[in-house]
C-alpha cells in the first residue's frame, strides 16, 4: 500500500513540474557539477572574474555553470578543473562518500611502480604471493589471427606443456559458448567468467601455454593476472595478415558483412596496441610462415624455460 502510494506521489510530483524522472536526474547532475565547482572554486581562493580569465571561458558561462544551468562539455570542464589546478574527477559527481578516497587517489598517482604493485597485491588479497614463485607459464596474446591457438598448440607440444585455449576453457566451465554467454549476461558477465576461469587455471600450479582471447586487454584485473602470473608474449602480425587468417578460418566474426570491416581491425589494433605492448616479449609473424613462426616463438621462451627449470620440469612428451 504504501509503495503504491510513493509510487503515485512519484509520478504525481514529475506531472506537476513537467519533467521526466530522468531529466530531473540530469538537472540535479548539474546542480551537484555546478555546487563542486562553485566549492573547489571557493577552496582555492579564486573569484569568478579569475577563474573566468584563466580559464578563458566567459564569467557568464561558469555562472550558469555553478547554477546548474549550463550543460558544460568535458573539453570546458577540463579547462575550468586546469584553471583551478584540479582534475576533472574532482568536479565530476559521485555517490563516493569515503574522505579516504582522495587521499587514496592521490597517493597513488604520486605512487612509484614498485608502490603501486605493492598496494594492488594488498588490496587484491594475494598480500605478497606475487612476489614469490608465481610463473605459471607462458600466455599468448594479440588480436584474432595472430596464430595464439596454431602456435601455443605447437610449442606446448614441443615442451611437453598442456595448452589451454581460455575461450574454449570459459566455455566447459560454464557449459555455454561464448556467443550464447555474451547474448545472456552481456560482456561485463563473459569478463567475470574468463577471469574466474583464468583463476580456476592458476589453482591447478602446473605449466601451462595459454592462448587468451583478443579482448582480455580490455579488462585491466584479468590482463594484470595474467601478465603477474605467465611470461605472457605478444603475437604480432599486418592487420591484412589478421584479416586474411580469420578469414581462412572460415571464422568472420565479429566482422561478417562489414564493407569497413578492415578499418575496424586497424581501429582495434591502434587501441590495443599500448596494452599489447605490456607483454614481456614480442614475435612478429609478419610474412612467416607457420614453421618460421613456431621456431621464432620457441627461441624467444627458451631463456625463460632455463630460468624457470629449477621450479617446473617439463612433463616428458607421449610416444608418438
Amino acid at each position: 500500500m504504501l509503495s503504491t502510494f510513493s509510487g503515485i506521489m512519484f509520478q504525481v510530483h514529475h506531472e506537476s513540474n513537467g519533467m521526466t524522472p530522468q531529466a530531473e536526474l540530469e538537472t540535479h547532475f548539474l546542480e551537484q557539477l555546478g555546487q563542486r565547482v562553485r566549492t573547489m572554486r571557493a577552496l582555492r581562493g579564486m573569484s569568478r572574474k579569475v577563474l573566468a580569465k584563466v580559464s578563458g571561458i566567459s564569467e557568464r558561462y561558469i555562472a550558469q555553470l555553478e547554477s546548474g544551468k549550463g550543460n558544460v562539455s568535458i573539453v570546458l570542464l577540463r579547462r575550468v578543473s586546469a584553471a583551478m589546478g584540479a582534475h576533472v574527477e574532482d568536479l565530476i559527481p559521485t555517490t563516493d562518500t569515503s574522505p579516504d578516497w582522495l587521499v587514496i587517489r592521490d597517493l597513488m598517482r604520486n605512487a612509484t611502480p614498485p608502490q603501486i604493485a605493492q598496494a594492488k597485491d594488498i588490496l587484491s588479497g594475494n598480500g605478497a604471493s606475487r612476489h614469490g614463485n608465481t610463473f605459471a607459464g607462458i600466455a599468448l596474446i594479440g588480436l584474432r589471427g595472430a596464430g595464439k591457438s596454431t602456435l601455443g598448440k605447437m610449442l606446448a607440444k614441443k615442451i611437453g606443456w598442456t595448452f589451454v585455449e581460455l575461450n574454449k576453457e570459459i566455455e566447459q566451465q560454464n557449459g555455454l559458448s561464448v556467443a550464447e554467454i555474451i547474448a545472456l549476461y552481456g560482456q561485463e558477465g563473459f569478463r567475470r567468467m574468463e577471469q574466474a576461469a583464468l583463476a580456476q587455471l592458476l589453482a591447478r600450479k602446473e605449466p601451462i601455454v595459454l592462448a587468451t582471447g583478443g579482448g582480455i586487454v580490455s579488462e585491466p584485473v584479468t590482463f594484470d593476472l595474467v601478465l603477474s602470473s605467465f611470461y605472457t608474449i605478444w603475437l604480432k602480425a599486418t592487420p591484412e595478415e589478421h584479416m586474411g587468417r580469420v578469414r581462412k578460418q572460415g571464422d568472420l566474426r565479429p566482422m561478417a558483412d562489414d564493407r569497413s570491416a578492415m578499418q575496424e581491425l586497424r581501429t582495434i589494433l591502434v587501441s590495443r596496441e599500448p596494452l599489447y605492448a605490456r607483454a614481456a616479449a614480442q614475435v612478429d609473424t609478419a610474412g612467416l610462415d607457420i614453421d618460421e613462426a613456431a621456431r621464432r616463438l620457441a627461441d624467444t621462451v627458451a631463456p625463460v624455460l632455463a630460468k624457470q627449470s629449477l621450479t617446473f620440469a617439463p612433463r616428458a612428451v607421449a610416444a608418438q
